[in-house]
């Protein structure tokens, strides 16, 4: 239970996350751009360090303890490999999201395509994804959240649901209050208080007399916890030890699955309130720079508490089993965190839940209030006043919580359908990332890319799968995930492709606007003919080799920290010479390439 002490640092975190709701209040009351893109006004740090808070998410740790548990080090690939497809956004398409100057991705749509489908297509969007969807995301997080607070104040679900309630309510009243100015400034504040937190508590577990320090640890645990890569050609990923993978999961991982596939804050060609931060961004070289800070912060700088709690874990809780490994971490929160700094971690847990709850409530309100309530009145040339476009986004901030804190009471009801709903999303990234890069792309091309996955993935997981389940041998390649994933790209990507061969192009004012606006690389060249404009020497190859050499900088800084965590000296010595060397071509090629 929480000391005195530790309640007063709850309650002065969450006045001060109040107080700079109140304090940002007249800064994002001006307009619309105020109020969701902070005036398009925030340094690179602030906007990189918002993307890393709205990503940890409160059970994120828990995640990782869950992976440790059954894979060691080597099953967290189950998400560092994403960090191909979130370099891909930071060089080739960061700069582009602020030149198109628009105030949500939903707008892109009506700046790159045209007619009634566009508009169409983007009113379902804005409903789908700024309701439907994102409540769900909330009520994912709001379910972690109550889980954790059920397990470390040792209270009911009904209590629970009770504090989650209040706490929807405040990070509701700060984020309508100040936008997503304070949203930023806030999740900074948050940031730094639940990495600290974090850090300590892994520091105190390391160092108890459970563990014994670093070479207790290593004693105590088989030397497979510690592996760092998986091992390939295993028949499947489902059994404990180090993470297998097979040849074709391999190729999923590498070759497909980083551009193929739609995930929530890891979208193809950014997306979501990654994309949000990048046009709030003071100019282009800003946008970059925190997308590329929050790539490194994200893979290489983050992970590291974490994992070594929940190796710690392993020792002192043997009995926890695979299901409820996650508990593990907030167990060791409550046990190893004495008075005072139990307070901090416990609030560091609170901000990692608020800053991921803010960000959705902007980002879901933006969707709402510029792309379907703001579109409305253009449609009906209706005057636009823009403090009653705010007032609107405050409004539906409100509604947003509310529908999401009903949407918390039936999450176990709808996870299955959402899950679903994400696994069928491959094969919708080529169309996200090729629409800024061919001009041939066109409305029907997005939205038959994001249709087709939904009858591939059926077909696959359905069809296909159950019959290779009765005339193969367990095991064969296409039950696994990879299988699926696989069917379904390519059944997507033979869809979108054959209807934008058999619908028209893009009318060419509308191309020649949006090249005019944003100047892309790629295919355009007959749009940029009939501009009259001479033709430009590509920056691709350029950009490819800052893409390769940022991978390479981010991974050997995530090994090399590991390494040196674990007196595993010389392959530390070896990364860092592999990330100062990374650090030289990436700033070469970065001036070369004229990025900024």
């Amino acid at each position: 239970m929480l000391a005195p002490i530790d309640w007063i640092i709850v309650i002065v975190f969450l006045g001060i996350s109040l107080y700079i709701g109140l304090k940002f209040k007249n800064k994002s009351s001006g307009s619309l751009v105020d109020f969701f893109l902070a005036g398009r006004n925030l340094p690179w740090y602030i906007a990189g360090i918002s993307m890393v808070a709205t990503t940890f998410a409160a059970d994120t740790p828990l995640w990782v303890a869950e992976v440790i548990k059954k894979n060691g080090i080597s099953g967290n690939w189950l998400w560092w490999n994403m960090l191909i497809g979130g370099m891909l956004t930071t060089f080739f398409f960061a700069k582009m999201w602020r030149k198109a100057n628009v105030l949500t991705e939903l707008e892109f749509i009506e700046l790159r395509y045209s007619g009634k489908a566009a508009h169409v297509f983007r009113n379902f969007k804005s409903i789908y994804l700024g309701v439907f969807f994102n409540c769900i995301i909330i009520g994912w997080v709001n379910a972690a959240m109550i889980k954790i607070l059920m397990l470390f104040l040792n209270i009911d679900y009904q209590t629970a649901f009770i504090i989650i309630a209040f706490l929807l309510v405040l990070v509701a009243i700060y984020s309508s209050l100040s936008g997503l100015l304070g949203v930023a400034i806030t999740d900074a504040v948050q940031f730094i208080l639940a990495m600290s937190g974090c850090i300590i508590l892994a520091i105190i577990m390391l160092n108890s007399e459970q563990i014994g320090g670093v070479d207790g640890l290593k004693e105590k645990l088989p030397a497979w916890r510690f592996d760092f890569f998986p091992t390939l050609g295993g028949n499947n990923t489902s059994d404990v030890g180090t993470f297998g993978l097979t040849i074709g999961a391999f190729f999923s991982f590498v070759a497909v699955q980083w551009w193929a596939s739609w995930y929530p804050g890891n979208e193809p060609g950014g997306g979501g309130y990654i994309s949000q931060r990048m046009m709030s961004a003071k100019d282009e070289k800003n946008a970059v720079l925190a997308t590329l800070f929050f790539q490194i912060a994200h893979y290489a700088l983050r992970p590291w508490p974490w994992i070594i709690v929940g190796l710690c874990a392993l020792v002192v809780y043997p009995e926890l089993t695979q299901a409820n490994a996650g508990e593990g971490f907030v167990m060791a929160m409550r046990d190893f965190m004495p008075t005072g700094l139990r307070g901090l971690i416990f609030t560091a847990f609170l901000g990692a839940y608020m800053s991921t709850i803010s960000t959705q409530l902007n980002w879901g309100a933006s969707y709402l209030t510029n792309d379907l309530y703001k579109r409305q009145l253009e449609k009906k040339n209706q005057e636009i006043n823009q403090l009653k476009m705010v007032k609107a986004g405050r409004i539906f901030t409100v509604i947003i919580m509310l529908i999401a804190l009903v949407i918390t009471t039936f999450i176990e009801t709808i996870d299955g359908a959402a899950r679903f709903l994400i696994a069928s999303s491959a094969g919708l990234g080529a169309v996200l990332i090729l629409r800024w890069y061919w001009s041939r792309i066109n409305v029907w091309s997005e939205i038959s890319a994001t249709l087709a996955p939904i009858l591939g993935y059926t077909i696959a997981r359905f069809l296909i799968a159950p019959l290779f389940e009765r005339t193969c041998n367990a095991g064969n390649p296409f039950i696994d995930n990879e299988g699926i994933l696989l069917f379904t790209t390519f059944f997507t990507t033979i869809i979108w492709i054959t209807i934008t061969i058999f619908t028209p192009p893009e009318k060419e004012e509308t191309l020649k606007k949006f090249y005019t606006q944003v100047e892309p690389q790629g295919a355009w060249n007959s749009i940029r003919e009939k501009l009259g404009l001479p033709k430009l020497k590509s920056q691709i190859p350029e950009l490819l080799i800052c893409w390769i050499s940022a991978i390479s900088l981010t991974y050997s800084i995530l090994f090399f920290i590991g390494k040196l965590i674990f007196k595993d000296y010389n392959e530390a010595i070896i990364n860092l010479i592999i990330a100062l060397i990374s650090v030289f071509v990436l700033r070469y090629f970065m001036l070369r390439s004229k990025i900024f």
